[in-house]
Parts: C-alpha cells; structure tokens; sequence
C-alpha cells in the first residue's frame, strides 16, 4: 500500500495519498505532532477498494492552525499501518 504526501515540506496545505487494497476496509487517517499527540482525525470510515487523496490544511480537530514543526500522518486498516513524517512551515 502506498502512502505520500505532497508538497513536503508544505504550507498551507498538503495532499495525503493512499490506496484501499480491499473493499469496505475500515480506515483511519491520523495526524500528530512530535510529542505523539493526535491533532486531526482526517478519516475514520470504511472506503471501498481504490486510489484515495485528502487535503490536510495545517489544522487541528478544532479548525485552529497548528504550529511550524515536525507532524506525522497514520494510515491504519484492519491488516496495515504505516506511519510517515512531514513538515509544516509558516
């Protein structure tokens, strides 16, 4: 399963991209800063089988704006997961 985001390092937004490899795969798309904490929930769904993308504008589950730093996107299905790391600058 790929996974990417692109620009990176990013501001004010960047694309996640993935794909769902079985149909009606539960799904979950989480954001976190350096500390681990979780500051967006970008999916939480089943999604049927296929190339998927979701912007990520720079904010947390309260639609404030995060700060400049180090942040990781987690993709996790029933039988995947897979962390990777981008920048967000201001």
């Amino acid at each position: 399963m790929k996974l990417s985001n692109y620009p990176n390092p990013f501001n004010p937004a960047t694309t996640i991209s993935f794909s769902v490899t079985q149909t009606s795969s539960f799904v979950n798309l989480d954001i976190y800063n350096i500390k681990g904490q979780k500051v967006k929930q970008l999916i939480s769904d089943q999604l049927s089988a296929g190339q998927r993308t979701v912007i990520w504008n720079g904010t947390d589950d309260n639609g404030k704006s995060v700060s400049s730093g180090i942040y990781f996107y987690k993709l996790k299905t029933a039988n995947f997961e897979k962390t990777k790391k981008m920048i967000f600058l201001k």
